[in-house]
């Protein structure tokens, strides 16, 4: 009996193999589809940025900078809002405006947050001479360092200008933006939140101002939207950290891969 089903096997097996040579049959690949497909190496090199993250899954970041305060009630409720939703930003800090407001700065820095140098008076640093430039800048650090500690203030010149022959008297990077909502012009939390949630990318650096309420409510909208389509809300300093790239002082930065002229 043993004999009589061996044979039997053999024979399905050789027909099997037969008729295979006849005509082709289709391998089951069910071992091989488990997981997601793999895109070779020299594909993905050959695609931008933002295509790569689609097709693999790459976490996108994005910076969200906030200039001119700190203001005790939006500055507040920004930093409420910001840490309800785990999202991190860069505040660059007006000196003058550091008094009564200590305590902002310290939810900042227990927060995770970065603190930038945005001058002591929001002085338009390319139409004084180079020694009022750094005294603008050096006593913003001062203030900064008695409340937050000793740090590195990155600087964001005010309106964004700064020149070859002051740059070389700065000591830190320079952070300019990518993404311009003129949150202080249209002062509408919705058109602003769409604007920004409209051109944003990877590595964008965006410019708002925590001085407004209606910035406060656009910043928390964005972050609701875009945290929705997988952004992570970083620092400026981490974005660099994460593209790799070691920011230089006097540089003025749009964002960590892409430099700003000077004037």
């Amino acid at each position: 009996m043993m004999k009589k089903m061996l044979c039997f096997l053999l024979a399905v097996l050789t027909a099997g193999l037969t008729a295979g040579c006849d005509r082709d049959v289709e391998p089951d690949l069910t071992d091989y589809a488990v997981g997601p497909a793999q895109i070779p190496v020299e594909i993905l090199g050959d695609l931008d940025g933002e295509t790569r993250q689609a097709l693999t899954g790459e976490p996108k970041y994005v910076a969200l900078t906030f200039d001119d305060g700190p203001r005790a009630d939006t500055t507040g409720r920004l930093l409420e809002g910001l840490a309800a939703r785990g999202a991190a930003a860069t505040f660059f800090i007006i000196g003058e405006q550091v008094q009564g407001n200590e305590y902002l700065l310290c939810r900042m820095a227990a927060d995770g947050h970065q603190i930038g140098n945005h001058t002591y008076s929001h002085t338009r640093l390319t139409k004084v001479d180079a020694e009022h430039m750094v005294e603008e800048i050096n006593k913003s650090e001062v203030v900064l360092r008695e409340v937050v500690g000793n740090r590195s203030f990155w600087l964001r010149p005010p309106y964004g200008q700064m020149d070859t022959k002051r740059a070389e008297q700065v000591r830190t990077p320079m952070i300019y933006w990518s993404v311009d909502p003129q949150d202080w012009k249209l002062l509408d939390a919705a058109k602003v939140a769409e604007a920004v949630i409209g051109s944003v990318h990877s590595g964008d650096i965006v410019l708002l101002h925590d001085f407004y309420a209606t910035s406060v409510d656009a910043a928390l909208q964005i972050v609701d939207r875009l945290q929705a389509e997988g952004f992570i809300f970083v620092t400026v300093e981490e974005l660099f950290r994460i593209q790799g790239v070691t920011p230089q002082t006097g540089v003025l930065y749009a964002r960590p891969d892409k430099t700003r002229p000077l004037g």
